[in-house]
């Protein structure tokens, strides 16, 4: 049987929420073993995360586990000789948290130099910014990003989390980890990456930026094809309080669009980017699509080169033939999750158990060479 990609290669994932964990499982999804570092003692101060909570960890699916409590010098030695022996750390600590544990990067690539040291912040390790607090929709905001999800009659908006937290900082942080896993691996040189969610989700604006220098969008937002004026490329209500969205955007989709639709006849519809009639054929289109039921225009143009789809519920996707013939999703221990996006030989073809919470401590203590029961007596482990 073939390997996963990246058998072979240890992880380290410092306990956090979010996009850090998301990379860590990704990884585990690939092969690496992951060993996650969490805390002894729950930290009143962040979010309501319970790791035993299934519902909420499929995330750690795949990883080792140990707790700890880094106030103790005992547990930031065995945490230091665990990430000397791996080959990647990730963290998605604020600013300096790593330093003032005394796991910064100026200790830990002195003791390993080919270690991959993997950051995952709102703003970036410096800036002005840097030590504020942010979320998800925040770096979408300064980025330019969330701007093109409005429209003259709506405000600026995005799907929570997709943009700046998870493409803009767990597969940003995966990139820059992987690249320089490579550079090490090939020169026995390790480095720091400075994955910011802030500099990420620019980066993924590449071709939101493309169409602004070429006028395909402008500003203010809700003019162009792209940002809500085209009646083709929109997201329509059916006559059941359901929706369905096309993007008939190449001339031969639509012209299959208005060929399925009756309208190749129709003068409103005569030319593709006349734009003086767009809102006039939108709202053309607006009644006609809430005439008739979700399920009667999947009929129609479900499958076709329309390029349409239905608006699904999650609960929805979960059943969607095409979803299930790709397997998109998994279950473990009754948990509906996503599967990896990418499909390898030698990947599993069902969702790995959750480690219990420090399910491995005692395994892991001794693979360090340090003594359990005196950890155990000062409280670190």
């Amino acid at each position: 049987m073939t390997k996963p990609p990246l058998d072979g290669i240890t992880v380290i994932e410092m306990e956090g929420i979010g996009p850090c964990p998301m990379a860590g499982m990704m990884l585990a999804d690939m092969g690496a073993r992951v060993i996650l570092v969490g805390r002894k003692q729950s930290n009143s101060k962040a979010a309501a995360i319970h790791p035993e909570d299934r519902q909420q960890a499929f995330y750690h699916r795949g990883k080792e586990s140990i707790n700890v409590d880094l106030k103790q010098p005992q547990a930031v030695e065995l945490v230091q000789k665990l990430i000397s022996q791996a080959d990647v750390l990730i963290e998605g600590f604020r600013p300096q948290v790593m330093e003032r544990l005394g796991l910064g990067p100026e200790i830990l690539l002195q003791a390993n130099p080919k270690l991959v040291f993997g950051r995952l912040t709102g703003w970036g390790q410096d800036g002005p910014l840097a030590a504020a607090a942010g979320h998800d929709t925040n770096y979408q905001a300064l980025s330019g990003a969330m701007y093109y999800g409005g429209a003259k009659d709506r405000v600026p908006n995005a799907p929570l989390t997709l943009v700046g937290d998870v493409g803009g900082g767990t597969m940003m942080l995966l990139w820059g980890v992987m690249c320089a896993l490579w550079q090490a691996q090939a020169t026995g040189q390790g480095q720091v990456v400075d994955a910011a969610m802030c500099n990420g989700t620019a980066y993924l604006s590449g071709m939101l930026w493309m169409m602004r220098n070429t006028g395909q969008i402008s500003e203010p937002a809700g003019q162009g094809w792209a940002d809500g004026a085209a009646p083709w490329n929109q997201t329509y209500t059916c006559a059941d309080g359901l929706h369905i969205n096309i993007c008939s955007l190449e001339p031969p989709f639509y012209q299959l669009l208005l060929d399925k639709l009756g309208l190749s006849d129709d003068a409103l519809f005569a030319q593709q980017w006349d734009k003086p009639n767009w809102p006039q054929a939108k709202a053309k289109l607006t009644a006609l699509f809430v005439s008739q039921s979700r399920k009667h225009w999947c009929q129609i143009l479900e499958g076709s080169d329309v390029c349409f789809a239905p608006v699904l519920s999650m609960t929805e996707a979960l059943q969607h033939p095409h979803n299930q013939a790709r397997k998109m999703f998994w279950q473990q221990q009754g948990v509906d999750q996503p599967a990896p996006g990418v499909q390898l030989y030698g990947m599993a073809d069902k969702a790995p158990a959750v480690a219990n919470q420090g399910a491995q401590s005692q395994a892991l203590v001794k693979q360090a060479n340090m003594d359990w029961q005196a950890l155990l007596d000062a409280g670190a482990v």
